[in-house]
Order: C-alpha cells, then sequence, then structure tokens
C-alpha cells in the first residue's frame, strides 16, 4: 500500500493502467494528489463528478483483466510478444473450461446458494420494497416499447410485491452510467411500467442518481432515514444478493432479502452437452467471476 501511495504522489510517472490502479486501492487521496478539479453535482451533494466518474469506471473495468477471456488474451499477447508456445496453452486451456457450461453453473450456484427462492406468501411485510437497477437494456425512443435485459425479474417481483400488499412503497433506483448516452434515469422508466401496471404514482419512489452497488445502498439509506423507515425488502438477482446483502448491510439497510433471477437448475442432472464449450458458458463463469471478485474487492477494501 505505501508503494502505491509513492505512485500516487507522482502521477506523471504512472501509467494509465497504474493510475486506474492506483485510484481503485487508494481511493480520493489519489485524485487529490493529482489535482484532479472538484466540482459539485446537483444530484449528490458534494459529491465530487469527476472523482466518482474515475472510480465508477475503475469499478467496472479493471475487473476485464482478471476475468477468463481478458486473461487469454493478456496470455496471447505475452506469448506474441515473447515468441512462446506455453502462454498459447494456457490461454487455450483457460477458454475451454471457463467455456464449459459445467463450470459456469459450478461458479454461479456459489452465489445463487446463498439465498434460495421464497415464496411471495411467505415474505413479511416491510415499509417499502427496493427493486435494484440493471432492469433495461439499450434505451429506445418515445413512444416503443423498452428494451428489458436478462435482470427485468427485478421489475416484475417488485411489482409483484406491492400487488401482494407486501409494503405501501416502491422504490427503484435512479441507475445511470457515465458511458451510456441515457436521457433519463432507469428509475423513472421503471416507474412507467410500474404505473402502466395499475400501481399508483404517488407510491412509487426513484432515488437520486447512481452509478453502481455501493450507491445504490447509500441512496436507499439515506431515503430510509428520511423517511423514518425500518426495513425494505431487497429485490436482486439471485447472483447478485451476496454482494449487494454485504454493501446494504455495511450501509444500514435492514431489509428482508427476495432474490429473483436464478440461471442454474440445481436439479437437472449432468450431460454431455454440459461438458462442451459453448459461449454462454463462458458468459456465465465471467459473470459468477465478476461478482466473486466484487465481493473479494470490497472485503479487501473494507467497504
Amino acid at each position: 500500500m505505501a508503494q502505491l501511495r509513492a505512485l500516487a504522489s507522482r502521477p506523471s510517472e504512472s501509467s494509465p493502467i497504474t493510475i486506474v490502479i492506483v485510484v481503485t486501492i487508494c481511493g480520493r487521496p489519489a485524485l487529490r494528489c493529482w489535482g484532479i478539479p472538484r466540482m459539485k453535482c446537483g444530484c449528490a451533494g458534494k459529491r465530487n463528478v469527476s472523482q466518482k466518474t474515475l472510480m465508477l469506471f475503475a469499478n467496472k473495468l479493471l475487473p476485464i483483466f482478471a476475468l477468463p477471456l481478458g486473461l487469454v488474451v493478456l496470455l496471447l499477447i505475452y506469448a506474441l510478444l515473447n515468441k512462446k508456445r506455453g502462454p498459447i496453452f494456457i490461454a487455450l486451456m483457460l477458454l475451454y473450461v471457463s467455456s464449459l457450461p459445467f463450470t459456469g453453473s459450478f461458479l454461479m450456484r456459489q452465489l445463487e446458494s446463498q439465498y434460495m427462492p421464497v415464496a411471495l406468501a411467505e415474505v413479511e411485510k416491510a415499509d417499502g420494497i427496493v427493486a435494484l437497477g440493471g432492469i433495461f437494456g439499450p434505451a429506445t425512443a418515445p413512444g416503443y416499447l423498452p428494451n428489458l435485459g436478462e435482470s427485468s425479474e427485478r421489475l416484475e417481483a417488485g411489482i409483484l410485491l406491492w400487488q401482494q400488499k407486501k409494503a405501501h412503497w416502491l422504490v427503484f433506483t435512479g441507475g445511470r452510467l457515465p458511458w451510456y448516452n441515457q436521457a433519463e434515469i432507469e428509475g423513472e422508466q421503471s416507474k412507467r411500467l410500474a404505473v402502466a401496471r395499475g400501481i399508483p404514482k404517488d407510491q412509487i419512489l426513484v432515488t437520486r442518481e447512481v452509478g453502481n452497488t455501493v450507491d445504490e445502498s447509500h441512496a436507499v439509506a439515506d431515503l430510509m432515514r428520511e423517511r423514518a423507515w425500518k426495513k425494505v425488502i431487497l429485490v436482486t438477482s439471485a447472483c447478485h444478493m451476496p454482494r449487494a446483502a454485504r454493501l446494504f448491510r455495511k450501509a444500514g439497510v435492514d431489509f428482508i432479502p427476495f432474490p429473483v433471477d436464478y440461471q442454474v437448475d440445481t436439479n437437472a442432472p449432468h450431460t454431455i452437452i454440459d461438458f462442451l464449450p459453448t459461449a454462454e458458458g463462458l458468459k456465465r463463469s465471467e459473470g459468477a467471476l465478476r461478482e466473486l471478485y466484487g465481493i473479494a474487492f470490497y472485503a479487501l477494501t473494507g467497504r
């Protein structure tokens, strides 16, 4: 850590990748040392927009170099530059193993098994239902059907829980990523769909703008303090719930977990197909590893 902070004090001697690594681990002191200007953000109070955006980029992009496909690319580049065959063999084996449906399902099961499905009737009541973001795909023009993403079950579950009268309030988070051309925060899109499903707009809340799960946990914690809420129902994908639960507890949020969007059928028998590489297998492996890396990152940084 001392060496990293030393690098932070000499930005002119650091490569772009080093800068991202230093910022991710050392945090805002490194940014202040580099003299990045402070700017006020109306949606997030006194937060520094430049610092927040750079941290968001670091948290989203750094795991790429530790995921199977990123490692394969690095190994191939190393083999090409050094004219060695060994790294090519390792890269091919890594690509094969990580592309197996068996591998992807095994890794995903480590996450999803931590929070088992809960029947709607068994969910206890709370002050609010919080559906985390990541619900939509690419933006569409006004008047067109929205592009629902792979995690659209979060929206559906939030609506169903409200219809079952599990809480008076339905809360969506104001997701927005700086590298996407979003005309509005994601929570407003979710709100429109919920209203179209019969939920009164005055019983739907949208948090301030957020960029990741850490921001979501703080925004929900602030909302609960403002409204004197004691407990909420937290809705997110089963593989994302372990990381989200850790962050929401850290933010002081008392919640009832309601995992959705399970990807692995634990009762399905293994077949020969599970040991043939597929793009879906690679995607599942990388998705699970990204979550596991996130949990490890927050544990190491005390977040």
